[in-house]
């Protein structure tokens, strides 16, 4: 299967993709293929369908006889058989998309699957029963049967536990946003500080230039408060309402501004389940199921600290929502006025550098040091990468770590690699890098980690001065990581 040239990246996925099409084994087998809405996943089933000529079929929100009747017309024009197909219910329906693999093997595509699943509730059991090992119709079939939806909660209960299809699938496929290097590829900005800005708003989601942002791109880094304005800002592009929306369109949302308030509270600083249920006023008992919703729907993420396992942080996931939420609807009204979202942008640009750009900076240095890092750089290959919170005794209080590599454990202490700091607007220099020496120092005595090769890392995205540049220069395990680092540039 050649990938087409429109297709940008996605080199993994289409490879895992052809492995599961092209696979020559008889019997018909299941995949699953899931992530987040606008990340390109019709555009890359529907591409694999043509290139090996299979049968792509587009759920919609309908009744259950309305879908029977839709997939029955979709798969008569596609078969075109000697008469009509008329499916009296989806057992009829799945035999028919398992006989188109007869012959060879046949990718065959129910996009939005959980539309037809929410309708039909005993779906997935029919397609269980239909894909019984000993079946004539699944040993005589080669159809690759692929199921995919954007319902992140629902896609992932589909084969785990006690679901009727655990067990099924040869593949579970996870199409992700792009990173920060690959956004700004996509995105064609070569300045890695615009790149990050504009990451920070709109994240690596594929629609939001293409269809979105109708391929409007800064045109250099004095052009990004005027991109701002006229695109997120602007109520006349879907950019505008998309974070509404996003919410909107998960199922398991059941009161919609609970889940608003959550992530409010979240944006605005309150990263802990307790701090959270303090800014809505509830008890944190009252929090736990909208938590864990977001969670499930991956519009929330929970960040295990990295010394302490029994505190957690939580982050948005999406960065438009985040965005939303710290800049756009606090002025909702106004920027819903024409004309108005200069003014709005321009009284928060403060707030953007605060609570979205800085928080946005320290988690891609996180990614950096998890995936592309030379582990050479680190001391070590990462098992996990995180930020904390360190207690010191002395002092009383506790020191944030905005950036600690955990290294894969080879005897009672797992090895901490490295422990950094990031600050987006701040030339670091030698209290910072005093700082770390004495955060390691506080890690090693109370023992949990082995600090002997402990790295201190600064990352910034303003450079550092000729201090910090000395002391880099005349200790090794002190690294400098500068924006041409983070985005591969030499």
């Amino acid at each position: 299967m050649d990938k087409p040239a429109e297709m940008f990246d996605r080199d993994h996925e289409w490879s895992a993709l052809s492995r599961f099409i092209t696979d020559p084994q008889p019997g018909a087998t299941l995949g699953v293929v899931s992530g987040r809405r606008r990340q390109g996943k019709t555009f890359l089933l529907d591409a694999a369908c043509r290139a090996a000529g299979g049968f792509y079929f587009g759920a919609t929100e309908a009744a259950d006889a309305e879908s029977l009747r839709r997939i029955s017309d979709a798969l008569t024009a596609h078969a075109r058989p000697a008469s009509p197909f008329h499916f009296a219910n989806w057992s009829e329906a799945v035999d028919a998309l398992l006989a188109l693999g007869t012959a060879r093997p046949v990718p065959v595509v129910i996009d939005e699957f959980p539309y037809l699943a929410k309708a039909n509730r005993e779906l997935p059991s029919i397609i269980q029963e239909a894909l019984r090992p000993l079946r004539a119709e699944r040993t005589g079939s080669r159809t690759r049967l692929l199921l995919c939806g954007s319902a992140l909660s629902f896609m992932g209960r589909l084969l785990s536990g006690s679901a009727p299809l655990r067990g099924r699938a040869g593949l579970e496929l996870l199409v992700r946003p792009l990173d920060h290097r690959l956004a700004a590829e996509f995105w064609e900005i070569d300045d890695p500080h615009l790149a990050l800005k504009v990451n920070a708003i709109v994240g690596g989601t594929p629609a939001y230039r293409r269809e979105f942002a109708r391929g409007d791109t800064p045109e250099g880094p004095d052009d990004f408060d005027d991109w701002v304005v006229r695109t997120v800002l602007n109520p006349e592009t879907p950019l505008f309402r998309e974070a509404r929306y996003l919410l909107a369109e998960e199922p398991d949302f059941r009161d919609t501004a609970l889940y608003l308030s959550v992530l409010a509270a979240v944006a605005d600083g309150n990263a802990t389940r307790g701090g959270v249920a303090g800014y809505l006023e509830r008890k944190a008992n009252d929090i736990a199921h909208p938590i864990t919703v977001l969670e499930d729907a991956g519009l929330l993420r929970r960040d295990a600290d990295a010394f302490r396992d029994n505190r957690s942080t939580y982050r948005i996931a999406e960065p438009l929502i985040g965005f939303y939420h710290a800049i756009m609807r606090p002025a909702w009204h106004q920027l819903e006025r024409p004309g108005s979202a200069q003014r709005v942008w321009q009284a928060s640009r403060r707030r953007f550098a605060g609570n979205v750009l800085g928080p946005h900076f320290e988690q891609v240095c996180r990614d950096w040091a998890l995936h592309h890092a030379d582990p050479e750089l680190l001391g070590g290959l990462p098992a996990r990468v995180g930020h904390g919170v360190v207690h010191d005794p002395a002092a009383r209080t506790g020191h944030e770590i905005d950036v600690a590599v955990i290294g894969i454990a080879d005897g009672t202490k797992p090895p901490l690699l490295a422990i950094g700091e990031a600050k987006w607007n701040d030339t670091m220099g030698a209290a910072h890098i005093d700082r770390l020496r004495h955060l390691r120092d506080l890690l090693a005595r109370s023992g949990r980690y082995d600090t002997a090769g402990t790295r201190l890392l600064c990352f910034s995205g303003a450079g550092f001065n000729d201090t910090a540049r000395a002391a880099a220069a005349a200790d090794p395990g002190i690294r400098l990581i500068g924006m041409a680092d983070l985005y591969g540039q030499d």
